[in-house]
């Protein structure tokens, strides 16, 4: 039976537990994954290779570790040819929404006569993006990391992926790669991929930021090597809410909470609404809806909407601005919004990693094809994260230039903060300061 909940009568735990969904098993994880984490740092190439025979069941060489450009060349002819105008469609839409993210370089503006405050915008020198890997593959994934990261003009690119029972990385993701213009690509996987990243190995140099989703085993990894490198946005198990009223059309409903129920068993998709009459003409859709699904696919929807750890089903809110509370209390990665006037509610939306308003706009557009960014952050961490953009590869610096009139207006104010404080070097510094000499 579906995962069914009334808001108004969940006690406290109950709440907590549906809104901390699968983040419970990421900290369960973090002491599982320290031992692998320090034995990448400790012993590189060896314990990358050693992990990954054993997780991976694939046998590489220091050698092997990098896809040589040969291989990539190689994926274009390999790759199917409709697949390859998808996969530049998409990245063309998604290239065009992030261009206009990009800030001026260099911007100024004058504070007072003679005072000059600005900020420099550049790129991180080098990221590392990790792909995952299911029973597929996520070219998708690749093009939403790496296309930002390009525009954003990061000087070194790299990505660490999992290869194939074969040992190859799918011709998909590799082609993505190469259109975006990705620099270095591994066959590595998991939090020993994390690790590498992070401290290097005598294959891969380290880098300064790593980002990308990945399971939670890669979510746990993240998490420890957090003050070690900067580790990116949060971005664990999947996770969806459809907000909807009873204007709402129950098929389009069902197909649309099964399109993250299906990334994995610990998914979770909700449907959030104040209508008794949409979740009853809901459930049996979504039933038929399910059983149609192949049986692989199928055993990940009834793990998170059936199971005793799964935290996806239907919610019931008294009314749509109770509905409205819960979803920003849960902060979902995908939010759908299907309800009669979206863009009438939708300033009261204030936590999501992204908003998809409106029956037209399903979350699978968003993942593939939109333009916006579909890495996005979970476990209610959008309380306070954004999307994925070229601001993740961007740093920006402050900028000040005084004249001798701008120092002059602001060095009492300087040496009165500075004394107050105790910092008399700091006071001095300012207390008939003489002009620079002049150079010949």
């Amino acid at each position: 039976m579906i995962h069914f909940y009334e808001l108004a009568k969940l006690d406290t735990t109950r709440r907590a537990r549906l809104l901390r969904r699968a983040e419970v098993a990421i900290d369960d994880l973090i002491d599982y994954v320290r031992p692998i984490v320090h034995a990448v740092r400790d012993r590189g190439d060896e314990a990358l290779i050693e992990f990954m025979a054993r997780f991976d069941r694939v046998k590489l060489t220091p050698a092997r570790l990098r896809v040589d450009q040969a291989t990539i060349e190689q994926a274009y002819d390999k790759l199917d040819k409709d697949v390859y105008a998808a996969i530049k469609h998409a990245i063309k839409n998604v290239r065009t929404f992030h261009e206009r993210q990009m800030p001026h370089e260099q911007w100024f503006t004058q504070v007072a006569p003679g005072v000059m405050a600005g900020e420099k915008i550049t790129p991180i020198s080098s990221v590392g993006l990790y792909v995952p890997r299911g029973k597929g593959a996520f070219p998708s994934v690749m093009y939403m990391l790496a296309t930002p990261a390009s525009i954003a003009g990061v000087p070194r690119i790299v990505v660490c992926t999992p290869p194939g029972p074969d040992g190859e990385i799918d011709p998909a993701s590799l082609v993505a790669a190469d259109l975006c213009g990705v620099h270095e690509i591994y066959r590595a996987s998991g939090a020993q991929a994390i690790a590498a990243l992070a401290y290097g190995t005598e294959s891969i140099a380290r880098v300064h930021k790593l980002t990308g989703p990945g399971s939670p085993y890669v979510s746990a990894a993240k998490r420890l090597l957090y003050g070690t490198v900067d580790v990116g946005l949060p971005a664990g198990p999947s996770e969806s809410i459809l907000l909807a009223d009873e204007s709402a059309d129950p098929e389009l409903v069902a197909r649309d909470l099964l399109i993250e129920a299906e990334h994995g068993p610990d998914s979770s998709s909700l449907l959030v609404t104040d209508s008794q009459a949409l979740v009853e003409a809901v459930l049996p859709v979504l039933t038929a809806r399910l059983e149609a699904l192949p049986q692989w696919r199928q055993d990940f929807c009834r793990a998170g909407f059936e199971g005793e750890k799964g935290t996806g089903g239907i919610v019931l809110a008294p009314d749509m601005a109770e509905a409205i509370k819960f979803v920003n209390e849960y902060a979902p990665e995908h939010l759908e919004v299907q309800v009669r006037e979206p863009f009438a509610i939708l300033p009261e939306l204030k936590n999501a990693g992204e908003i998809l308003l409106g029956p037209f706009t399903p979350t699978c557009i968003g993942n593939y094809s939109l333009g916006t960014n579909a890495i996005l952050p979970t476990g209610g961490f959008g309380h306070t994260f954004s999307c994925t953009s070229v601001y993740d590869f961007l740093k920006r610096t402050g900028i000040g230039y005084l004249t001798q009139e701008g120092l002059a207006s602001l060095s009492e104010t300087t040496r009165q903060l500075a004394e107050f404080e105790g910092f008399p070097a700091h006071a001095r510094a300012v207390i008939d300061r003489p002009a620079p000499s002049s150079q010949s």
